[in-house]
């Protein structure tokens, strides 16, 4: 070979190489959408592809109502993306399928590490005790109130139990047209059953050391009978059966209800709805223990194990995830930061999220984890809950058969999982 066929050959494979980089695309799927939301990340993502030409970031965005269902049908086609929000109650769905690439390599290396809370690093490792994603922020529940209704229903006092919770939904809902609660008997309503259900129980354990789910023991099912009871007595619209997120703070800002449980996610649709004056935001009610157990969740980003941009989509995370980056997307989407000193920001320091620190530094509440250890899990709240939950509030099947429902099905999920990880 001569020198000028040597000179080609290198040209030809630089501009190859080039060609392949400038081709590059990552697919990424978001399933809690919003166009807030999704505004939020094109922004980040421009940033992102500013900084690394060559790279063009593809997003789909999935309404969340039929995410689950939705994302399954994709990644059975094949049809998988490089990088995914994965929620919680998915990580161990699919990183216990070997669907998802370990993020500790990348985590060992990568300086904003340093500054995640341990909060951030232990959902992270949720499954197998190996970092198959990174969360972005946590979403803790608390119980919005407006005022406005209060006053006129004659609510004098804010409700701190679950006779409180009751009374003050009876006289709201005295009103011509409202409601007292804003119920979410749809997607995602699984947070509301679990809340009210550990109250009345005083716990919040799902199983007994034995592996036998606790729904149907007598105080879960105190609970359940109780949310049953709130929807067939008129205390929360009728529609609100099929109620998701955007319903329920709809619902709420319009003045139809007068409370609602909801992550500080909730605060983006309020706050610019309504007056800082007109609403509140306080410690989900209390049950007969003196306890409350207000559901704490996460998501965050994964990288699927049959991508073939692993170390572009790690670096697209890294910018998701810096500092700057998360205080960026946490104000947008209200959930709380993943990195130390972000509770200092005036944003998180604002009177609006005083309500969840109230909450946090409360020794009776009981910050609340879901099950999601277990590979049923996923199924179990986004489709098993959804329908029998609904078949209990139209009077089809008793609290009673809810809860053993949902027993019948856990149980065996947990013991096999123990059996597994013995």
């Amino acid at each position: 070979m001569n020198w000028k066929t040597t000179l080609l050959a290198g040209v030809t494979t630089i501009a190859l190489t080039s060609q392949a980089y400038a081709d590059t695309t990552l697919k990424l799927v978001e399933v809690i959408t919003s166009p807030e939301r999704t505004e939020t990340l094109k922004g980040l993502v421009a940033e992102y592809e500013a900084a690394n030409p060559g790279v063009t970031v593809e997003i789909t965005s999935l309404p969340w109502g039929q995410a689950f269902e939705k994302f399954a049908t994709m990644v059975s086609a094949g049809q998988t993306p490089d990088i995914v929000e994965m929620p919680d109650t998915w990580l161990t769905l699919y990183a216990n399928n070997g669907a998802l690439e370990s993020l500790e390599p990348y985590l060992a290396k990568w300086d904003g590490a340093e500054t995640l809370n341990d909060r951030a690093l232990e959902f992270a490792r949720s499954a197998g005790n190996t970092a198959y994603m990174l969360p972005y922020g946590f979403y803790l529940r608390a119980m919005f109130y407006n005022k406005k209704l209060f006053e006129e229903a004659g609510v004098t006092e804010v409700p701190e139990t679950l006779e409180d919770f009751r009374a003050a939904a009876q006289k709201v809902s005295d009103l011509p047209g409202k409601y007292g609660y804003c119920m979410r008997g749809g997607p995602g309503g699984l947070n509301g059953w679990v809340m009210f259900g550990a109250a009345m129980a005083g716990s919040n354990d799902f199983f007994t050391e034995d592996g036998q789910s606790t729904f149907n023991s007598d105080g879960w099912k105190n609970g359940l009978e109780y949310l049953v009871d709130i929807y067939k007595d008129g205390l929360a619209p009728k529609d609100s059966l099929n109620w998701g997120f955007n319903e329920i703070v709809a619902g709420f800002y319009s003045g139809t209800c007068a409370m609602l449980d909801q992550d500080p996610d909730a605060l983006i649709a309020i706050s610019s709805r309504m007056k800082e004056e007109d609403f509140g935001v306080t410690t989900m009610p209390k049950g007969p223990s003196g306890k409350a157990f207000p559901t704490i969740g996460y998501a965050g980003w994964s990288i699927f194990s049959n991508s073939e941009h692993k170390d572009e989509a790690w670096k697209l995370i890294a910018h998701l995830e810096s500092k700057d980056s998360n205080l960026t997307w946490n104000k947008r989407i209200g959930a709380l930061p993943i990195h130390n000193g972000a509770e200092s920001d005036p944003f998180f320091a604002s009177p609006q999220f005083a309500g969840w620190f109230a909450e946090l530094s409360d020794p009776d509440v009981h910050p609340t984890v879901m099950p999601t250890h277990l590979e049923e899990f996923a199924f179990f709240k986004d489709s098993l809950v959804i329908r029998t939950s609904q078949e209990a509030m139209l009077g089809r099947i008793t609290p009673e058969e809810l809860a053993n429902q949902w027993a019948e099905y856990l149980t065996p999920a947990q013991k096999n999982w123990m059996q597994a990880n013995q």
